[in-house]
């Protein structure tokens, strides 16, 4: 009986041990249960962290092929990201309705906004000083702060070689610029056009008429018939309606498009346009302000070589020799080398303006506000 009394003890005391141990293995197995999960919603709460509300203030509608509808594709681009997210408001008139669209924006916590006319500059720095947490990019100026840089792309490079194409293509030897404001930007993209234009032709004069507005195709559509009765048999633009290409083509004369491909409004006149492509420089920038690289005070100005800036493709019109030199010219611009004012340079005096040789500098190219040898008008 000892014996077995001594057999039970000991087969109890291995159960026990058994189940202790058993015991002792389970809560080890359960904290690693609850260890992925929780390390999953620590990372789901960050990656939400991450997502960029950007948003849009346009000077003009987006439907219309213009300035505007350049720029809503790139934000388009920007939509697509899946860490961004983005809204616009089109035709904002320039100066108090567009510091409340901005302060609106900002109200509702925009990470970045992207003011995208020059008359923005002054609203969005007046903005900007009650929201310094928020970020802004403003279009085409040059006032900075530290949550307010300005950008914009060397579409005079676009100019200039669509100048090439006009000066190559047109028999009365005058060119006619339909133009917004005498400013920097405008002034610069004139002189490009007409530098490309007396490459190919020295004869080639530019007349410009300036019409004060950014968009209203009337007005657009009425300078450029005034071009044409003026004997200008090309029309170029720097406005946000296809209305100057339309009036070229009913006066059966050849057209120079802005911002995107205007082909499709007037394809018996469009030679070809200085073209737009902000998606790269907008998603890059949005991306900055996700990771906290973005920095104010900062201006950024890309080139053709950054795929900012373009032509669109040359119209069946135009001869092979004129796109073999324009092509020619343009893989210069793409290796970075910018050939568009090299001296000697002279403006319509005469006098020199930059020494033979040289290239312009970006400081001379922000400030021009002289009209290159060869514009007929004034700076004003």
């Amino acid at each position: 009986m000892k014996k077995l009394f001594k057999l039970f003890t000991v087969l109890a005391a291995s159960m026990v041990l058994m189940l202790s141990l058993f015991a002792c293995g389970e809560a080890p197995q359960e904290e690693k249960s609850e260890e992925p999960a929780k390390v999953e919603e620590a990372v789901a709460s960050k990656e939400e962290a991450k997502i960029v509300k950007a948003g849009f203030v346009y000077v003009s509608p987006v439907g219309d092929a213009g300035y505007s509808y350049a720029h809503d594709l790139g934000r388009k681009s920007v939509d697509a990201l899946d860490f961004a997210t983005t809204a616009f408001v089109e035709s904002v008139p320039e100066g108090a309705d567009s510091e409340r669209v901005i302060r609106n924006m900002a109200r509702k916590g925009f990470d970045v906004i992207f003011t995208t006319s020059f008359g923005y500059m002054d609203p969005t720095m007046k903005v900007a000083k009650e929201f310094p947490d928020t970020k802004f990019m403003h279009c085409s100026g040059f006032k900075k702060s530290t949550n307010v840089t300005n950008y914009f792309g060397r579409i005079y490079q676009s100019r200039y070689l669509t100048g090439m194409v006009a000066g190559a293509m047109t028999k009365s030897n005058k060119l006619g610029y339909v133009a917004a404001f005498p400013i920097p930007e405008v002034i610069r993209g004139i002189n490009a056009f007409t530098v490309g234009a007396r490459q190919v032709n020295p004869d080639a004069e530019v007349r410009v008429v300036w019409t004060k507005t950014w968009y209203d195709p009337a007005l657009e559509k009425d300078a450029a018939k005034s071009l044409l009765d003026a004997g200008c048999d090309i029309i170029a633009q720097h406005q946000d309606s296809p209305a100057p290409q339309e009036a070229a083509q009913e006066a059966g004369a050849y057209s120079i498009g802005y911002n995107s491909d205007m082909s499709s409004f007037a394809p018996k006149a469009h030679l070809t346009s200085a073209i737009w492509n902000w998606g790269p420089m907008y998603a890059k920038i949005v991306g900055q302000v996700r990771d906290g690289s973005w920095q104010g005070d900062q201006a950024v100005w890309w080139s053709m070589q950054d795929g900012v800036v373009d032509i669109a493709p040359m119209g069946p019109m135009v001869p092979e020799d004129v796109k073999i030199i324009v092509e020619s010219a343009k893989a210069d611009l793409m290796k970075g080398n910018d050939i568009c004012f090299v001296g000697p340079i002279k403006d319509q005096d005469g006098n020199i303006k930059i020494a033979e040789g040289e290239k312009a500098t970006d400081a001379q190219l922000h400030d021009m506000m002289w009209f290159v040898e060869g514009v007929v008008g004034t700076v004003k």
